[in-house]
């Protein structure tokens, strides 16, 4: 189904486009993109540990960037700003197997990203010095790309188009309001939508009563939630009885008060879960572009492991529909009018309460999400398809080339003309050099296909294997 119109927002209009499976035009311009992961917590140094710490080799999930950047930006010279050399074997297979273009790449380590101001503040020294850190701030003050991206947009990306002369597509003010979990519920509950049993809590001691009180509207356990956290950094699932407030850690507090949920499952009488989909979303100057639904797969503390589109009932239970695609509309048209412009991802919660069903809008990721990279590459080579994205972690370690040879002979590689197949979207490399983790993305005409492909690969290979956190 696709519909477009045009729908007020503020003084000007904003086009709304709902059309699941079909990508939208991109955009028409050239970028610097950043991979600056690590910049998600705007400045929170001790979140920025707690995700190294809990992901590990995070330095290389900018890899995901190289066989994407070039379908979001449609621009002759793109150039990749990467934390750790990607794979050359699956670049290889991206241009080779795929017919992808692949970016330029240039590498710079994020302790080096951190430095700029420092730099910036002597700019003959950072443009024209000797040392290889200006070297490579001077290819990208000298790239000719109008334009500068990435995950976010912190304070050091908007210095930085700024030194150089360059654009950002979003704001920092932007961009930060885009990933505020506070911000979200309070413009949800202002629009009438359904939304979660809140209580803000300013420090741990706020957070025992809320949770008294949230006991007492019969739920069982909690969620303490910080305005911005990323890959389940900054959320916990607590007893509502006796919370374990210890777990809720200082630096949760940084961005203001946290938000202290009733968490909704099966112990909560008269309720069950009965999904948890995710709208894909771009948006550009004029437009909204709603291009996908999926489902996300979380783990029992709801931190995203992977994604399937369609959602296995989105047809069976047609009455989630309509209240997913308004809500995602109001909350785009809401992005759109304090500024953002890219990809992002609305995730949402379906329950049924007492007979009456539910559609919860949870969070809303302003940027390249861990949905963003399956979507576009699962919508470029297949539209209208069904396509499943799994982290798969290896037990001991294998060789890139191993990986893709042993796909490739059982048939199962997805290769350029195709309509199904596993195609490897990123490797993370262990400290030995060879592949500890790969996300991969399989494509099929239905569901039973993907997950077909999926447990036949997996079975080939000559370690052992288990699902993991993206």
């Amino acid at each position: 189904m696709s519909t477009t119109m045009d729908t007020p927002s503020g003084t000007m209009e904003t086009r709304i486009s709902y059309s699941p499976g079909q990508l939208p035009l991109f955009w028409d311009r050239s970028v610097v993109f950043f991979a600056n992961l690590l910049a998600l917590f705007f400045g929170n140094k001790e979140a920025i540990k707690e995700l190294a710490a809990q992901v590990g080799q995070i330095e290389t999930y900018g890899g995901r960037l190289c066989p994407l950047i070039n379908l979001l930006f449609r621009g002759p010279d793109n150039l990749l700003v990467l934390e750790r050399e990607p794979d050359a074997r699956l670049l290889k297979y991206f241009t080779d197997d795929l017919g992808l273009t692949i970016p330029d790449c240039i590498i710079l380590p994020h302790k080096q990203y951190l430095q700029l101001p420092e730099r910036l503040m002597d700019a003959n020294r950072c443009l024209f010095g000797n040392d290889s850190t200006a070297r490579i701030w001077q290819q990208i003050a000298e790239h000719p790309a109008d334009w500068i991206d990435g995950f976010v947009t912190d304070a050091i990306l908007m210095a930085t188009a700024t030194a150089f002369g360059k654009q950002t597509l979003v704001s920092t003010e932007a961009s930060r309001l885009g990933n505020n979990k506070l911000l979200v519920h309070r413009f949800l509950q202002q629009q009438g939508f359904p939304v979660f049993d809140t209580y803000l809590a300013a420090a741990q001691s706020d957070i025992v009563e809320a949770a008294a009180e949230l006991h007492a509207q019969g739920y069982r356990r909690i969620v303490v939630k910080s305005q911005i956290g990323a890959s389940g950094i900054g959320m916990v699932t607590l007893d509502a009885d006796r919370p374990d407030v210890h777990r809720v850690l200082d630096h949760w507090f940084f961005e203001g008060p946290c938000l202290v949920q009733g968490w909704l499952d099966e112990q909560v009488s008269g309720l069950r879960r009965l999904g948890s989909p995710s709208m894909q979303m771009f948006l550009d100057e004029t437009s909204v572009n709603l291009y996908d639904v999926t489902e996300q797969i979380l783990s029992a503390e709801s931190v995203h492991q992977g994604n399937i589109a369609p959602p296995p009932y989105w047809q069976t239970m047609q009455e989630v529909q309509a209240p997913l695609r308004e809500q995602s509309e109001a909350v785009g048209r809401w992005l759109h009018q304090h500024g953002y412009r890219g990809t992002a991802s609305a995730d949402f919660l379906v329950v049924q309460r007492d007979q009456r069903l539910d559609v919860i809008l949870c969070e809303v990721n302003a940027r390249v999400t861990g949905a963003t990279y399956p979507a576009v590459l699962a919508r470029h080579f297949c539209p209208g398809g069904a396509w499943l994205m799994r982290n798969l972690v290896f037990d001991p370690p294998v060789a890139s080339e191993d990986l893709l040879d042993l796909l490739n002979r059982a048939g199962h590689l997805f290769l350029a003309g195709r309509s199904r197949g596993v195609l490897p979207i990123n490797f993370n490399p262990g400290p030995c050099g060879k592949i500890r983790k790969g996300q991969f993305l399989c494509l099929g005409s239905d569901q039973d296909e993907c997950l077909a492909d999926l447990n036949q690969s997996a079975q080939l290979l000559p370690v052992a294997w288990d699902y993991d956190r993206d």
